[in-house]
């Protein structure tokens, strides 16, 4: 499947805003000089939101899953759930087992930032056990608001679950429905059911960003643009212009914040990613997106999985080595 840049950069500026996002929670970027120079708000506004950049991926998943499925299999009625479920665990597990091992030997070792010992829990060895057998049965989003923050490593891999489950249900429900239609109507109830969940667990971010229905939306935008797109694409000059407003407005959602538990604020994100990628159907050879400036970026898009998993390691081995100051 030939790459497609705009979706590349996409996930490549999802990933940035992730990486800084846990960046500044290590090393209190709000309360360094940057704050000095800009000001803590504005610092805030622009480091602190990379829970937004999770949704982008969420809604990206959505699109290229769906897309895939209708170009691989021809619609989604004639989905192969067997062989689907292979090619998932294929291009999901490897790396993830490697970085789970990584993690769980660190911190039976004793290194701190490895350990089950975040917010002063300090739960017994024997706790890995469940910590893993959570991240590989999509369930650690559940563990976590079972017992809270425990692992700085292991924490971030609640997305994990989101998406894994997303890939469990999606060919049982594309078999089960038959109809296009009855699959547009389950993202459109997702979508509806998004900010009203959000809205009832507004005081506890464990529920309120890492439950499955708080992120079902985000991927449900990617599969209704990918429907739309097998259906109709933007002409390319209208998908230019449409994704220049796309994107200021998804950089005016980012910056409004989730300070206060916005309810529609992932709603707002998701629906300006979703119209990006729907954009990037109409995608054909050289264009903005293909810019050499761009490159560092659709780098990263590429490689986002593999630097998801691991660049928690690379900060966590920071975290042991280089002061805060």
């Amino acid at each position: 499947m030939a790459r497609n840049a705009p979706i590349d950069l996409l996930r490549g500026v999802a990933i940035g805003l992730v990486l800084l996002l846990h960046f500044s929670l290590t090393y209190r970027l709000s309360k360094s000089p940057l704050a000095d120079w800009f000001g803590v708000d504005a610092v805030r506004a622009v480091v602190n939101r990379g829970n937004y950049g999770v949704t982008m991926f969420f809604v990206v998943s959505g699109y290229l899953i769906t897309s895939i499925t209708l170009r691989r299999f021809g619609s989604l009625a004639a989905i192969d759930v067997r062989a689907f479920y292979v090619m998932r665990a294929a291009r999901i597990l490897p790396p993830l087992l490697l970085a789970v091992l990584i993690i769980v030997a660190l911190g039976l070792l004793g290194v701190p930032s490895f350990g089950n010992g975040d917010a002063g829990k300090g739960l017994p060895a024997a706790f890995y056990f469940l910590a893993v057998g959570s991240v590989l049965t999509f369930t650690h989003n559940l563990l976590m608001q079972s017992v809270g923050y425990f692992n700085y490593c292991l924490n971030i891999y609640w997305s994990l679950s989101v998406e894994e489950v997303f890939y469990l249900a999606f060919p049982l429900l594309c078999v089960l429905a038959r109809r296009r239609a009855l699959v547009v109507a389950m993202c459109f109830c997702a979508i509806a059911i998004g900010p009203v969940y959000r809205g009832v667990h507004a005081d506890n971010e464990l529920f309120f960003m890492y439950g499955y229905a708080a992120c079902f939306d985000a991927i449900a935008f990617g599969c209704l643009a990918a429907l739309l797109a097998s259906v109709k694409r933007p002409p390319l000059q209208a998908a230019r212009w449409l994704s220049v407003l796309a994107a200021l407005a998804l950089a005016a959602s980012y910056l409004a914040g989730i300070d206060h538990h916005e309810a529609f604020g992932f709603s707002a994100v998701a629906a300006c990613a979703a119209v990006l990628v729907w954009c990037a159907s109409a995608s054909t050879g050289a264009g903005w997106a293909d810019a050499p400036g761009f490159v560092p970026l659709r780098w990263a898009g590429r490689h986002s999985y593999e630097l998801y998993l691991f660049h928690i390691i690379v900060l966590a081995t920071m975290r042991e080595l280089v002061p805060r100051a």
